[in-house]
């Protein structure tokens, strides 16, 4: 398997843990993710130590607390496939978290490099900003969770549905050097659900020399690092694919150079 594919566990660890990103573990610098999958009735405490931390309620319902703050029985969906957006709660780094799952839970953690610059708070539903991004084969609906315009250190949060048969995070772009204000350097995670489960997304990761060029299989449940490079999506005919987002660097704004074998599909679609 490919070094890029993280696989979930079989059996969720005692804190309901089944899949864990470090920058160790990636060999990178910034980008942290980990999924909890919590039973009705477990409770989980954490520090965020030296992370500020965006907690995403994927799925469920469940009290939450942070750095003195109170969040109780929050969660809208019960599927990540409903596609509305979800709660989460942003942490700042220095604080501790608990999470209770009044029903069975599926949670993301996602952090990077916090500075305290900015309190706890709990991001609601009707604070998510939706789009549909594309059109034709290229659409797919957008919840900007934790985007560049709303307070973080250093988080940037996104969640995407593609559907069946389209293609997304497309035309191919890259964000991999710190060259504002044309592109910013960007770690990245794509954390992979397909509807039906028994489905996959097909992902290409690639750079302009092809010293990195993979096309990836990965399948529901599964997380892709991208270090760096262009990193299309493809959901194929049958099957819807969902993929969670996060992304961190030295500098945190989004901008993306696109391939530019592939700049005319934009310069196409421009109405």
């Amino acid at each position: 398997m490919s070094k890029l594919i993280v696989t979930p566990e079989q059996t969720a660890g005692s804190d309901g843990s089944i899949l864990s990103i470090t920058p160790e573990s990636a060999g990178w610098e910034y980008v942290g993710f980990e999924v909890l999958r919590l039973q009705k009735g477990q409770i989980v405490h954490r520090e965020t130590e030296d992370k500020e931390v965006c907690l995403v309620l994927l799925s469920g319902i469940a009290n939450v607390s942070a750095a003195g703050q109170e969040w109780p029985e929050i969660g809208r969906r019960m599927s990540i496939f409903e596609k509305i957006p979800p709660y989460s709660v942003y942490v700042p780094n220095g604080q501790s978290y608990g999470i209770e799952a009044l029903t069975e839970v599926e949670v993301a953690i996602c952090s990077a490099p916090g500075h305290g610059n900015y309190e706890a708070r709990l991001i609601i539903p009707e604070q998510v900003g939706t789009e549909v991004r594309g059109s034709g084969s290229m659409e797919r609906l957008v919840h900007n969770i934790l985007p560049e315009q709303e307070p973080a250190d250093s988080l940037l949060v996104v969640e995407v549905f593609t559907p069946s048969g389209h293609w997304s995070s497309y035309p191919p772009h890259k964000h991999d050097r710190d060259n504002l204000p044309d592109e910013s350097l960007l770690e990245e995670t794509y954390y992979f659900r397909t509807e039906p489960g028994q489905g996959y997304a097909i992902q290409r990761v690639y750079t302009d020399d092809r010293e990195l060029d993979e096309t990836l299989v990965v399948k529901n449940g599964e997380a892709v690092l991208v270090p760096r490079g262009y990193h299309p999506v493809a959901a194929p005919p049958g099957y819807e694919v969902y993929y969670l987002n996060v992304m961190a660097g030295p500098r945190r704004i989004w901008k993306f150079y696109n391939d530019p074998d592939h700049e005319w599909i934009v310069k196409s679609t421009i109405k």
